[in-house]
């Protein structure tokens, strides 16, 4: 999630992320995502257990903020809201 091109990243989990989507979206949740604004869904991966999801989302969480970037630009080179491909 982001609030803008080159703005705030979060990298999160979830078993459902249309629902989570809709809540950062609504800012249901206070938390680092509410506080930031980050409203715009710019990267997903689904995994085949949850397991796999919690390592990935670890992994990604401790590279460099270039890196992040650079997995977004190479599958959303917009960095557009991807929210609407879930529906």
């Amino acid at each position: 999630m982001t609030n803008r091109p080159n703005g705030t990243l979060y990298v999160g989990v979830t078993t459902n992320i249309q629902r989570r989507v809709l809540e950062h979206k609504a800012g249901a949740i206070d938390g680092f995502t509410k506080t930031y604004g980050l409203m715009r869904l710019v990267y997903f991966e689904a995994h085949a257990t949850v397991t796999g999801a919690i390592q990935r989302e670890k992994n990604i969480k401790h590279w460099p903020r270039a890196w992040k970037v650079r997995l977004i630009l190479e599958n959303n080179s917009g960095s557009a809201d991807l929210y609407s491909s879930l529906l």
